[in-house]
């Protein structure tokens, strides 16, 4: 039996990865492709691996018409278009730990190589010179160290440097106090006390608009005379014309760079020139370990994804391991059904959506229950492409703001989602709960019944009149239309009621003008789920 889905490897991964893959799906290895070569097989394929060598373009994400998701084996995914893929609803992965090691282990390798000087010796030496005067270098006891960004690779950088005698001074705004007394670092809040301070300085954040070009020369001059600096994590995090002119002048004692902005950097390039650096060609994940451990952490991803619908280390969603999708399985089906049925029951213009989770549903990560909402809400305004990862974008660009509000206390019901529209000055809302395992509508715009939410709904708005149930019942009945459940809901006699009915088969617009025609009946609505 042929495998349900088809995964291109397009750059060279660990042959365990590719054997993983092929325990599940049919794998295809193609090396060395060009972006028109990509672009004529993708249709094909429903899942791609790439590590940096591949661009995976917006023009590659546009022919992948069964693309669901793309692995990268490695941080960065700077060769991905990862806003194209959002769009078209495509789950972009990358691996993160499984080149932490390496990664640090080469940065503080650097470190060591700057401080002793010991590229620019070796290569005397193999010249046939005994040249011990020029190579006078410094011990890294006691000296300070700077760390810019406290991921996994920096934590891992600053263990090896306290183990080494140094004082370390770290710069992340999202790291806790809490962490940074466990890796018993110095935490700054502002980046400068660490730039005037450090004797060496390492790089291990993201590039971002705020990152980009964080070491310039109005930085780097704050520095202390003689600083030297490492970069194993972006190019471009350094600002390398800056850099050029630092290192000339001696503010900047030498800089170790595994990572440039442009790879590989020009042959005119003045950082190849300089006597006082050492580059390696982004060397950071090239272990035998670490490939071997990216290559399976990609295949492990790509496989669970596709397998079971867990998402890990996505870039453009939200994680959700297997037991977590387990347990969230059925809120996810039921808020994909009141989304779509309040999009039914109100105009097609929306100006606001709300959703609140009350009781034990508010206990767990909703953020894919509500992304399952919006796509209902949506399906009809963006038809199939409208996913769970693209449906918060497509809202934004329609102008549709939505929020997501958690009460922990149970009101009537042990839990409950209630999914709130604004349109104009129109006002809709759908509530759901649990029976068990069954999922029952409660509430719609304020009246409270008792609903299934499958197959086609008759939602009728009547003032409360004696035998108005039964006249619908026989009208149903004379057009062959079988009512499976019934739910009505009023605040009292005579007063405007709302019928809910559970049908086998949709009535008809004939049907539904017969309906109409009566001066008792407000409106009707059909909703399909």
């Amino acid at each position: 039996m042929k495998p349900k889905y088809r995964v291109l490897v397009a750059d060279p991964i660990s042959p365990k990865g590719i054997e993983l893959l092929q325990e599940s799906f049919d794998v295809v290895v193609k090396l060395g492709q060009k972006e028109e070569e990509v672009i004529a097989m993708i249709a094909d394929f429903d899942a791609v691996v790439v590590r940096s060598q591949t661009k995976i373009t917006a023009k590659i994400i546009q022919a992948g018409v069964n693309l669901k998701a793309i692995g990268r084996a490695g941080v960065g995914v700077d060769n991905i278009d990862v806003e194209a893929a959002t769009q078209r609803g495509i789950i972009v992965m990358n691996t993160p730990g499984g080149n932490t090691i390496s990664t640090a282990e080469l940065a503080f390798s650097l470190m060591v190589s700057l401080a002793r000087k010991i590229p620019q010796a070796h290569a005397t030496m193999v010249a046939g010179k005994w040249d011990r005067k020029s190579f006078e270098g410094v011990e890294l006891c006691n000296k300070v160290l700077g760390i810019i960004g406290m991921g996994r690779i920096g934590a891992e950088f600053a263990r090896r440097a306290i183990g080494f005698g140094m004082k370390v001074m770290a710069f992340d705004p999202y790291l806790t106090l809490a962490r940074a007394k466990s890796l018993q670092v110095e935490l700054c809040d502002q980046l400068d006390p660490l730039l005037k301070a450090a004797d060496f300085i390492t790089l291990h954040t993201p590039m971002t608009p705020q990152t980009k070009g964080i070491l310039n020369a109005k930085s780097m001059s704050m520095c202390k005379k003689g600083v030297r600096l490492i970069n194993c994590a972006r190019g471009g995090l350094i600002d390398e014309k800056d850099l050029v002119e630092m290192l000339k002048s001696g503010q900047v004692g030498g800089a170790a760079l595994d990572v440039f902005e442009q790879e590989p950097p020009s042959p005119d390039n003045e950082l190849l020139k300089l006597p006082n650096v050492v580059l390696t060609p982004h060397l950071g994940a090239s272990t035998a370990e670490a490939q071997e451990s990216v290559g399976i952490e990609v295949a492990e991803l790509i496989r669970d994804v596709l397998s079971s619908g867990a998402v890990n280390n996505a870039v453009n969603m939200p994680n959700l391991d297997a037991h977590t999708a387990t347990i969230l399985r059925p809120y996810i089906g039921l808020a994909e059904k009141l989304g779509s049925m309040i999009a039914q029951l109100s105009p097609k213009r929306l100006d606001q959506l709300s959703i609140n989770y009350s009781g034990t549903v508010s206990e767990y990560d909703t953020t894919s229950i509500t992304r399952a909402i919006l796509k209902g809400v949506l399906r009809n305004a963006g038809g199939n492409e409208i996913n769970d990862v693209n449906a918060p974008i497509y809202a934004k660009n329609l102008g549709l703001s939505f929020k997501e509000t958690k009460v922990s206390e149970p009101g009537d019901y042990t839990e409950l989602i209630k999914v709130e529209v604004v349109s104009g000055a129109e006002k809709h809302s759908v509530s759901a709960t649990f029976y068990g395992s069954r999922p029952r509508i409660v509430e719609i715009d304020g009246y409270l019944l008792e609903a299934t939410p499958e197959g086609n709904l008759f939602i009728m708005q009547n003032l409360d009149r004696p035998g108005i149930v039964g006249w619908i019942g026989t009208l149903f009945g004379k057009h062959k239309v079988n009512i499976a459940n019934m739910s009505l809901s009023r605040s009292e006699p005579g007063s405007v009621a709302l019928s809910v009915l559970n049908l086998d088969t949709a009535p008809s617009e004939a049907t539904l003008s017969e309906i109409l025609a009566d001066k008792d009946i407000r409106w009707v609505k059909v909703v399909s789920l």
